[in-house]
């Protein structure tokens, strides 16, 4: 593979809101169109066995993010799109990276850590209470996923910063025992990358329950948006933009021209409930059509098991010959 490989795991927690699409959906979909980088977008439902248990409500959040992705424009032509779990070299690669890991390094990982923190706090006679095997190698199957396809760059949130650096340790190990295998990955944090402030103006997180879904019906959307929390500022007042959510999430979408004419309606003095009804107006258009794509995806699943399918049989002509060529640096070959 002689371009730079971009990859991108995507968490199959339920269907992404705005936040997800202006903080990583739309980057992601922009680099996929990059003609010197081979991008490699991949659905972490084995991830996400550490935290839901719930068969149909991960098969359903599958099919929701999937949907999603494509009704917002990746090409799947131009980029492999596939299900972690579809790629049996990835859980083959698990397991030989497990053995090389140190225990010590992940003792460090953050939710580890965050976890044996709690029990210690809850005086618990046992710290690993509540602590899964999963949970604890997550971060070997993280760089499994990476290192499989050898990812020169992974677009990562802060948050993920350390499992990028423990994929380069563990990849950086293996190569010492057996060889020059692996590239050893990069993390890239885009720092001007959007965080929108949710209905409450904390940060748009499912964990605090203030998102507004991409693809909510129209009745719904207009409902959340009305929800928003703004201030008790008069409507003729002149009002700060960069305090207003209302403002930070319209500026994710628009252009610059439409935030700098907006500015002017903000320092003239603009009604709260006017401002509402201007936003929902403005994104109900700009979702319409890919509300209508992802709800005919919804309605044709058999599509987009198709569409996964074609994307893990790309992606395993990657992973097949490489993870036999790893086999044989191992020691696990025939003997004849």
């Amino acid at each position: 593979m002689n371009q730079q490989v971009v990859l991108t795991g995507i968490t199959t927690t339920g269907s992404p809101h705005l936040g997800n699409y202006v903080g990583a959906i739309r980057p992601a979909i922009a680099a996929s169109r990059d003609p010197g980088s081979q991008s490699f977008y991949f659905l972490a439902d084995y991830h996400a066995l550490v935290k839901c248990q719930d068969p149909e409500r991960l098969k359903h959040s599958t099919m929701e993010v999937a949907a999603a992705w494509l009704a917002l424009g990746l090409d799947t032509d131009t980029s492999i799109f596939y299900r972690q779990s579809d790629i049996p070299e990835v859980m083959e690669l698990t397991w030989i990276l497990t053995c090389v890991a140190a225990k010590g390094l992940l003792n460090r990982a953050h939710a580890y850590k965050a976890a044996v923190a709690e029990n210690d706090a809850n005086q618990s006679r046992d710290p690993d209470q509540g602590v899964s095997i999963g949970l604890f190698c997550y971060p070997v199957l993280m760089a499994a996923d990476i290192l499989m396809f050898n990812a020169h760059k992974v677009p990562v949130g802060k948050d993920q910063i350390q499992h990028l650096e423990m994929a380069r340790d563990i990849a950086g190990r293996f190569n010492h025992l057996f060889g020059e295998h692996f590239v050893l990955p990069e993390a890239v944090v885009d720092e001007k990358t959007a965080v929108l402030a949710g209905l409450d103006g904390r940060k748009m997180s499912k964990s605090y329950n203030n998102t507004i879904p991409l693809f909510v019906t129209e009745k719904k959307l207009r409902k959340l948006i009305m929800k928003i929390k703004t201030n008790s500022q008069a409507p003729e007042e002149p009002k700060v933009p960069e305090d207003c959510t209302l403002f930070q999430i319209y500026q994710a979408f628009a252009s610059p021209d439409e935030s700098a004419a907006l500015r002017q309606r903000y320092a003239r003095g603009i009604a709260w409930g006017e401002m509402k009804q201007f936003l929902f107006e403005y994104l109900n258009t700009l979702l319409a059509d890919p509300r209508r794509r992802y709800e005919e995806l919804l309605n044709n699943p058999n599509h987009i098991e198709s569409v996964l399918r074609q994307g893990a049989v790309k992606a395993r002509r990657y992973s097949g010959p490489f993870l036999e060529r790893l086999r044989a640096a191992i020691g696990i070959q025939p003997v004849g």
